[in-house]
């Protein structure tokens, strides 16, 4: 299986300012394909969704060709995908939706190696209704979660289990279908999880997860700034969101409030298609074509993570934490003797663009002893290359060695 990373990068117009970015977990770059699918829905004629004018049926396909293309990313049904502004905004919205079927004395289960946005919306409307939040905590030292850090906290009252599928901050993967397995069996409470870092990196399938609901951000995958929420329609239909009351009652729209963006569903479909066409002359369905694009980008990306890794590791002063046994290509680091906005604001002159901060997740910043300051991320992406690699060390080895 190859991968031309020079053809993946001409596709990038943004490449060509010269940075050298390693800041793709905050938000990846987009390819040309998606800007072109964005402008040209949003210039072409659109109305709201139907089936009699051109305007209405360009809406139409413009919904359900998003809903079918994020169906095979997740490995998902389309009629369980709901689309909204952001996973944050979608998170709060289903927090409050079950709350409502919660009451005191029940629990919620988070995590702190998760980003707050799979944290604070569950905290916030357990408390609201008189139910009792509770933390799981991961080894600070390993960064590992395991299956026995939730089950410490599982009881006959636990709802909800919220738990990330890949840290955002230090690359951590838990074992989601392990975890669920065991919440389903010891439980009658949901799993909701923040694929969001997650399904920038690794091929999903939701029935095979185990999780009830699995939560994305395509502009963490090369696409436009929305959130997304995939479940089992059955589920979907036993949850009863507020609404206007003129809004449709069918799933998934229930639970989509407004006028969807038709231009920013459009660009997301592209996306997929992209990372769809990353496994050169595979063949077969579109998911098909996704899980051999996720592998071969898989395997570009351990590449470039071996290239880094051991020696940003031997660089004096620099303290890694991102060491589970299962991770993405993430790195969260601190250096002795520098501050972290210095760090980066020295790297940014060199046209590196690595990032630092806690990237709400600050909770999991504050449990590996950083407090709110967090450290500098490195994440890798599709289109890094050798040659940022290289830029990068060269410019640590410049600044700590003169």
């Amino acid at each position: 299986m190859t991968y031309d990373v020079a053809a993946v990068r001409a596709q990038f117009p943004a490449l060509e300012e010269g940075a050298a970015h390693f800041d793709g977990p905050g938000g990846t770059q987009s390819p040309r394909q998606v800007g072109e699918a964005v402008s040209r829905t949003l210039t072409s004629a659109v109305a709201n969704r139907g089936f009699v004018t051109r305007a209405e049926r360009r809406a139409e396909e413009a919904v359900t060709q998003c809903r079918s293309a994020l169906a095979d990313l997740l490995g998902a049904d389309p009629r369980g995908v709901v689309f909204g502004r952001s996973m944050t905004d979608l998170t709060y919205d289903f927090s409050r939706t079950l709350a409502k079927t919660w009451h005191p004395g029940d629990e919620v289960v988070v995590t702190r190696l998760d980003h707050d946005a799979n944290v604070r919306p569950w905290v916030q409307a357990a408390e609201a209704v008189g139910a009792l939040p509770r933390f799981a905590d991961f080894d600070p030292t390993t960064g590992e979660l395991g299956p026995d850090d939730i089950a410490a906290h599982l009881s006959p009252t636990t709802r909800l289990v919220a738990v990330t599928a890949a840290s955002n901050l230090i690359g951590t993967m838990p074992d989601i279908p392990a975890i669920a397995r065991l919440v389903h069996e010891r439980s009658d409470a949901l799993v909701y999880v923040d694929g969001v870092h997650y399904t920038a990196h690794e091929s999903v399938d939701l029935a095979a997860s185990g999780a009830d609901f699995w939560a994305c951000s395509p502009y963490k995958f090369l696409g436009p700034h929305c959130g997304v929420v995939a479940a089992d329609p059955a589920l979907l239909e036993t949850l009863r969101p507020d609404k206007l009351l003129p809004a449709t009652d069918e799933v998934p729209e229930r639970f989509e409030l407004g006028t969807l963006p038709y231009e920013l569903m459009a660009g997301t479909t592209a996306a997929i298609d992209f990372l769809a066409g990353l496994a050169e002359g595979h063949a077969g369905s579109r998911r098909d074509r996704l899980v051999a694009g996720y592998a071969a980008m898989h395997q570009h990306e351990k590449h470039l993570r071996d290239l880094l890794e051991p020696t940003l590791r031997d660089l004096p002063g620099v303290q890694v934490y991102s060491n589970a046994g299962r991770r993405t290509p993430t790195i969260l680091f601190t250096i002795d003797g520098w501050d972290n906005q210095q760090l980066r604001t020295e790297m940014a002159a060199r046209w590196i663009n690595a990032p630092a901060g806690n990237f709400y997740a600050i909770e999991c910043s504050r449990h590996l002893g950083l407090g709110d300051a967090g450290g500098i991320r490195v994440g890798l992406a599709p289109y890094t290359s050798e040659d940022d690699i290289e830029r990068l060390l060269a410019a640590l080895r410049e600044m700590l060695l003169g």
